[in-house]
């Protein structure tokens, strides 16, 4: 009989994400709900010291495998530990972030244990038992509600920055052990040769609890400093839309959409974006969104919370103005 949540904690370069500590944090609320234990599984090299954390967000029991070969995340590897220990320990349910990571490793994970999975998840509870999931579909037009039949553990991915996270309790520690595992080199059909990073040290936008986004009415590449400068005054990270990247005004990495980056953060300025579908499946789950374009009738202000029917260029050099008298 499967007992147990277990949640995927996701690290880069030794350092914790955000997701994983909001994963711990539902995975507790479930678990609650099951009369069941949580245990998170942390994969990376030389990373137990890192495990405790989890304690104090709500997990009993932390495992850890520690391996060189986990320290850069490749499918292959982490495919191979997390499904031996799903099968050693029998868990009723495994959640994963629904990051650039998680939707890859979930997706493998599925078919390896051959299960279902319900991905991109917005909300979970628990009925009779089963994981009761809701998705976005039609692009983030309609909800579906999806549970699981004769399918264990019951997978999900959830949405970064949607998930509430526990004030962490220092008090409630959390028993760490390591996993007992083993990884052929032959089965790795795939290592990684060299990342590239991100140097320019700004929050990655999937984290982000603030995103200042511009789309094609900001008319040029030279002309993203003003959102830079806003971003820069109220701590938030600058996105773009597809049409934007498209153009070559911005990196790929900046893009928001179906295609690119799905974030939830609790703010979200949207200026000169229309409000295509592709963009809106991709930001519709922000706790606040402004949007500021000339056009009344673009779609964005369907989904916005505060409109301005304005010229950007008037509007954001501004609200910088208004906002450095508050910071």
């Amino acid at each position: 009989m499967a007992q147990g949540v277990w949640t995927i904690a996701e690290q880069r370069d030794g350092e914790i994400r955000k997701i994983s500590y909001e994963l711990v944090s539902e995975g507790r609320r479930l678990a609650d709900a099951l009369g069941q234990e949580l245990t998170v599984v942390l994969l990376g090299a030389d990373i137990k010291d890192k495990a405790g954390e989890f304690g104090a967000y709500g997990a009993d029991k932390v495992l850890v495998a520690d391996d060189p070969r986990l320290e850069p995340y490749t499918t292959d590897a982490y495919v191979a530990v997390i499904s031996q220990l799903v099968k050693a320990n029998d868990p009723a349910l495994l959640l994963l972030g629904a990051s650039v990571q998680g939707k890859d490793l979930a997706g493998r994970l599925a078919a390896r244990l051959d299960v279902a999975m319900a991905q991109d998840c917005t909300a979970f509870a628990v009925e009779e038992g089963n994981l009761v999931a809701t998705r976005p579909i039609y692009a983030g037009k309609a909800y579906a509600k999806v549970t699981f039949v004769n399918s264990w553990p019951q997978l999900a991915t959830a949405r970064p920055k949607v998930m509430a996270v526990n004030e962490p309790d220092p008090s409630r520690t959390a028993e760490v052990s390591d996993a007992t595992f083993t990884l052929d080199d032959a089965e790795l059909k795939t290592k990684v040769v060299e990342a590239l990073r991100d140097e320019s040290g700004k929050v990655d936008l999937t984290e982000a609890d603030k995103i200042v986004s511009g789309g094609r009415g900001m008319k040029g590449p030279e002309n993203y400093n003003i959102l830079e400068e806003l971003a820069d005054v109220i701590g938030a990270s600058v996105g773009a839309s597809r049409s934007a990247v498209d153009a070559g005004w911005r990196p790929h990495t900046d893009q928001v959409g179906q295609t690119g980056k799905v974030v939830s953060p609790n703010l979200y300025v949207a200026c000169g974006i229309s409000g295509a579908i592709q963009h809106l499946a991709g930001m519709s789950t922000s706790k606040i969104i402004v949007a500021i374009n000339k056009d009344p009738d673009a779609p964005i202000f369907q989904k916005a919370d505060y409109g301005v029917v304005a010229d950007l260029f008037d509007v954001v050099p501004a609200l910088t103005e208004e906002a450095k008298k508050y910071v």
